[in-house]
């Protein structure tokens, strides 16, 4: 029997998370998530970008970024799960290059000069991602109210960017965080793919895995979908294990019972 790869005719595993910069799958609805980020960062205000587990949230946060250009803004990505307000002020001073020690309110000053002197002497814009955002204390996000609180509000220095699963809107919505939903300028979101969206991303990974054709018969797409529910994570774990159900029984192609049996063995 051929090796995976030629009795495929691909040249490296399909639907593996690692993609290389420019070849991810990218859809009008990541599109519109990416400019109503982009519109809020460059107008100096802070945004949320919320979508379950696997939709795309990466996909978008990576093409924020590369739309960013270093020339006019100092991006800094950072997790900042599970800490108190101290402790993520001082991973935050960390990340910046900045002296951690010292109170939390002369981190805060000292973070606030920081984003100050970038754009006063570097001419370059603050930009913070902060990645899990629905994993973060309280207390940690409203560090953004903090943070973002210049010459009595009346200034807007630091562009704060919350990315975060579904739960972080039911935050977000809690009374003692009104003040830092009223911050966020866009709230950016993603929905699941559609059918048609589903066989458009099983072509799209075979192809930059250096496929001619898609091995998955029309029966087989269709119940990628169904099972998958257009979730791009469980696409990619079941399309590859149904891909090695067929290699085993030395099919050419994918078909529904592949992939019927793929959804025993993974997570989805």
């Amino acid at each position: 029997m051929k090796d995976f790869l030629s009795h495929f005719g691909v040249a490296t595993l399909p639907f593996t998370r690692e993609l290389p910069a420019g070849q991810h799958f990218t859809l009008p609805q990541f599109e519109g998530a990416v400019s109503g980020l982009l519109d809020a960062v460059t107008n100096r205000m802070s945004c949320a970008f919320i979508a379950a587990s696997g939709t795309g949230k990466s996909t978008v946060t990576r093409l924020l970024l590369a739309r960013l250009p270093e020339a006019r803004y100092r991006t800094s990505y950072l997790k900042l799960t599970g800490l108190s307000r101290r402790d993520a002020a001082r991973d935050l001073a960390v990340a910046l290059g900045l002296e951690p020690a010292g109170s939390f309110p002369a981190l805060v000053r000292r973070l606030q000069d920081f984003f100050l002197n970038s754009i006063e002497t570097e001419s370059r814009r603050p930009v913070l991602v902060l990645d899990d955002a629905h994993e973060q204390r309280p207390e940690v996000l409203r560090l953004l109210r903090v943070l973002t609180n210049f010459e009595m509000d009346s200034r807007l220095v630091v562009s704060i960017v919350l990315v975060g699963q579904s739960r972080l809107r039911e935050i977000l919505a809690r009374n003692d965080l009104e003040d830092v939903a009223r911050r966020l300028a866009h709230i950016a979101t993603l929905s699941p793919l559609s059918k048609i969206e589903t066989a458009s991303y099983l072509k799209h990974r075979i192809v930059i895995a250096g496929g001619k054709s898609v091995p998955f018969d029309a029966h087989a797409q269709e119940a990628v979908f169904e099972i998958a529910r257009g979730n791009l994570r469980a696409t990619d774990h079941l399309a590859l294990k149904a891909m090695q159900l067929a290699h085993a029984d030395d099919a050419k192609m994918v078909d529904s019972n592949h992939v019927a049996q793929a959804r025993g063995m993974v997570c989805i």
